[in-house]
């Protein structure tokens, strides 16, 4: 085939939104979020699949009521930056946001781990929806939706610029002539805009690959937008195959009209396989996994989350649901819109919120090694997505898909049987972007 399956493994340590019961699984080390050991083990297996990328989810706002993982974990740019020592292949993608960091200061973290992996970086941009994030650095509010996609933007051009404050050959180090530093190859940036003044240059030269990876995860109008301006890679929420296809085709269209070829961003959906060795097995699994998670509490703390991290208890759970549209601006406000949609159109209590909020749903990918071959096959045939972010609840549930699942995706030739770079860009396809002063002395 012309198109190469991606894979990216996301760990969820003792459990995220939707895996509130993991914690509690014997299998599963109940300091597994901040164990540096459990991540290399996770990122030398997804390197042994031959996988694109380790992904590093993060948030920096939390209370009592947020999932297990998010309680207590390490910080992704201190974590990847150990994990890169014990691997050589495997791309490490951090979250980190724009709304609460400076450019100069995230841009030299980046290109550090960068330096560090020989290439393997990989920045998510994320706005932060958690209302709360604000009280953490000082602020009284959180910034709204649009100004947070603005900066986010600009934020992006900004690092990016300071990743081009060396040409590439700009350090001869030539003793003979007394020169370290060809002077002319160093540039300032000089940047002034609506939200960053920056005037640079960054104290660190180009990596192998010449910049780390963009990955965005947006959904909404802003996001999508963004995401077609300036992302690389895109954590897509996947759904149904309909959903999924539609938008796949919707960010290559954005793409291909913001002038960039849309064969240079490549999209990621979730999927959390359940591999059995029947059919009848692994949905079994699935609904005993369900089972295992579902909690209310938990469900309408989730819930809370779409808006700003807001408490639902205050209110009367058999009451109509009540009117948080206001909440949604500085939250997620598409998931929001959605939850406000339904609610309104079905005349739903906020307890039949809470509880659709957590209700089973069949998922895709599940099923023996053969059936979920044959399904991520008929996905990405059908342009649904280029790879998927795989989260698996435990090393077993891992080695199950690794040992069956990988070996059948190699067979039929939709994905590959060796590394084919030692840089993140090379294994996903990508170009090295060219040095913008290189550039427009190529072009003068």
């Amino acid at each position: 085939m012309s198109r190469t399956l991606h894979l990216a493994l996301h760990p969820y340590g003792v459990g995220g939104p939707g895996q509130h019961g993991l914690w509690k699984d014997p299998r599963v080390a109940k300091n597994a979020s901040i164990d540096i050991n459990y991540y290399i083990r996770q990122a030398k297996a997804a390197e042994h699949a031959l996988f694109d990328a380790l992904f590093i989810v993060d948030s920096q706002f939390i209370d009592a009521t947020y999932p297990a993982h998010y309680l207590n974990r390490l910080e992704p740019l201190t974590l990847l930056s150990a994990v890169a020592t014990h691997t050589r292949h495997v791309g490490l993608v951090g979250t980190a946001s724009s709304t609460y960091n400076s450019p100069f200061n995230l841009a030299r973290r980046f290109a550090s781990l960068d330096h560090i992996s020989g290439g393997r970086a990989g920045w998510n941009v994320v706005t932060s929806f958690d209302t709360g994030a604000s009280r953490n650095f000082g602020l009284e509010e959180h910034l709204d939706y649009t100004t947070r996609y603005r900066r986010a933007l600009e934020f992006v051009r900004v690092a990016r610029g300071l990743w081009d404050s060396y040409e590439d050959d700009a350090f001869p180090a030539d003793v003979e002539r007394d020169l370290f530093l060809d002077p002319a190859k160093l540039h300032r940036l000089d940047h002034e805009g609506e939200h960053f003044k920056v005037a640079g240059p960054l104290n660190l030269s180009r990596s192998p690959q010449g910049q780390p990876v963009i990955f965005q995860a947006g959904v909404s109008e802003e996001g999508r937008d963004l995401a077609a301006r300036v992302a690389e890679g895109i954590y897509a929420p996947g759904g149904s195959l309909e959903q999924a296809r539609e938008y796949y085709a919707d960010i290559k269209r954005r793409t291909a009209a913001h002038g960039r070829d849309p064969e240079r961003i490549k999209i990621f959906i979730h999927g959390g396989p359940v591999v059995a060795a029947t059919d009848e097995a692994a949905r079994r699994r699935e609904r005993e996994i369900f089972e295992e998670d579902d909690d209310f509490d938990r469900n309408l703390a989730l819930l809370g989350r779409s808006f700003g991290a807001y408490d639902f208890g205050a209110h009367d759970l058999d009451a109509p649901f009540p009117d948080v549209a206001h909440l949604a601006e500085k939250g997620g406000r598409t998931g929001a819109a959605k939850i406000i949609a339904r609610a309104t159109a079905e005349h739903l209590t906020l307890r039949q919120v809470a509880e659709s909020i957590g209700e089973f749903r069949r998922a895709p990918f599940v099923g023996a090694p053969e059936t979920v071959a044959d399904t991520i096959e008929r996905w990405f045939s059908a342009g649904a997505f280029d790879g998927i972010n795989l989260a698996f609840r435990t090393d077993d549930d891992l080695g199950l898909f690794v040992d069956g699942v990988v070996p059948i995706l190699q067979r039929r030739g939709l994905y590959r049987t060796e590394y084919r770079a030692d840089t993140l860009r090379g294994n996903l396809g990508l170009p090295v972007p060219v040095n913008r002063w290189t550039s427009a002395e190529a072009r003068a």
